[in-house]
């Protein structure tokens, strides 16, 4: 994996890296994603910008993301910092130290599970219930609950194991890694980890699609896990649905209000086609993007989002407790301004963090405008919309849409500032 590219290295090339099943290949949207000499971050460029003790120049590492993304052979190790789990300004051995805490505690927890349900750990995982309703066990061969479950908690979470199981059978189906029942075994551990230590949310269906990639990149499950835990830190409350409300609703409240800002007539069609509310919007946010692009392209604008959105104190936002971060929340630094990614910058100086206010809203807004013709013209219902909407997948470009995202933020912060 350590090989760079070269000046004329394409898609293909890139793909040797998440290569597709033979009989998959026409079936799945084409990549539009060619790393850049100069401007995707290598491997040289990374190790590069660590000083002697392991200090990271984080800024100089942004704007080469930004620029170009990220070469595959480093993907999962810089996914790392620019998703909090790590912090730039540590050193070596402090980020060693920290991983082999982590990787202990994740081992006790998933210890904690197997307790429970034997599978867990094994490179085996369950497509079936292992509970009844009631909480009496069902025989699973290769899974044994030896009694009848009655604590609350326990119960849905062992009720939840067999449908992260289906899932997981169907998550890149296409990618010649998941043909290897460990690797799919390997995803399904770390999301019924995660789901045990979430009972609040638990686990909800495109959570592995969020996870698939970090078990891709990251080779040991403890790393890959925490990678994950991190990601959800931003994502979490997408997947918080209930019987009045669903997760994505607040940031599809800010598509609204995007839209009405920037582009009142198409705002006021879709009102009158009652939606308003912005719901066909709600797989996009979800699981970012995933089913609009390729596997590689989802890959390369996830990384620029993250880049874009990266805040330099979100290592120890993660890490401190409520308290402490109420107390830092008003400090902010020119100096530290610098560290931000450009999309955050700009909201950070305009006083726009909220996150709802993410880069995902923006970038669908920047799709809803370049199909607003077609909506205004042909959509006489919300199935209209849909169907035009998703005639997008497989035929974005993610880096012209971040850029699409970026002027949208422009135009909307300064209208929102011109407003009295």
């Amino acid at each position: 994996m350590a090989k760079m590219f070269g000046r004329k290295a394409g898609t293909e090339e890139l793909e040797t890296f998440y290569p597709i099943k033979p009989e998959c290949v026409a079936d799945i949207p084409k990549s539009r994603f060619k790393p850049r000499a100069g401007k995707t971050l290598s491997g040289r460029r990374w190790h590069a910008a660590f000083s002697e003790e392991g200090r990271l120049d984080m800024a100089k590492v942004l704007r080469r993301i930004q620029r170009g993304g990220i070469h595959p052979s480093i993907k999962g190790l810089v996914w790392e910092f620019l998703l909090g789990c790590y912090d730039p300004n540590s050193t070596f051995d402090e980020r060693n130290e920290l991983r082999q805490q982590r990787r202990e505690r994740y081992g006790m927890w998933k210890t904690e599970c197997q307790n429970m349900v034997s599978v867990i750990g094994t490179g085996d995982f369950i497509t079936t219930p292992i509970i009844t309703d009631e909480g009496q066990p069902i025989e699973v061969e290769g899974c044994r609950v030896t009694s009848a479950v009655s604590d609350k908690k326990v119960a849905q979470w062992m009720l939840s194991l067999h449908q992260i199981g289906l899932d997981v059978v169907r998550t890149d189906r296409t990618l010649v890694f998941y043909e290897d029942k460990a690797n799919q075994s390997k995803l399904w551990d770390v999301l019924a980890i995660y789901s045990w230590l979430d009972d609040d949310i638990g686990y909800v269906q495109g959570m592995n699609d969020i996870c698939s990639p970090m078990i891709i990149l990251l080779e040991n499950d403890a790393d890959a896990f925490w990678c994950f835990e991190r990601a959800m830190r931003r994502l979490r409350e997408n997947f918080r649905c209930n019987t009045t409300s669903m997760g994505v609703q607040s940031q599809l409240g800010t598509l609204s209000q995007v839209i009405k800002t920037v582009d009142p007539q198409l705002h006021k069609h879709l009102e009158d086609l009652d939606g308003g509310e912005y719901l066909f919007a709600f797989r996009m946010l979800m699981v970012l993007f995933r089913r609009e692009f390729s596997f590689i392209d989802a890959l390369y604008l996830w990384e620029v989002m993250w880049a874009m959105e990266y805040n330099p104190n979100i290592f120890w936002s993660y890490e401190q407790t409520d308290e402490d971060q109420d107390s830092n929340s008003e400090r902010l630094d020119q100096k530290m301004l610098k560290q931000y990614g450009k999309f955050q910058r700009k909201n950070m100086e305009k006083g726009h963090g909220d996150k709802n206010n993410a880069l995902a809203v923006f970038l669908v807004a920047g799709v809803l405008e370049t199909k607003n013709k077609q909506i205004l013209k042909e959509a006489k219902g919300l199935d209209d919309v849909v169907s035009i909407l998703g005639d997008v997948t497989g035929h974005l470009d993610a880096k012209k849409a971040c850029k699409d995202a970026l002027k949208l933020q422009d135009k909307y912060l300064k209208k929102q500032t011109k407003r009295p």
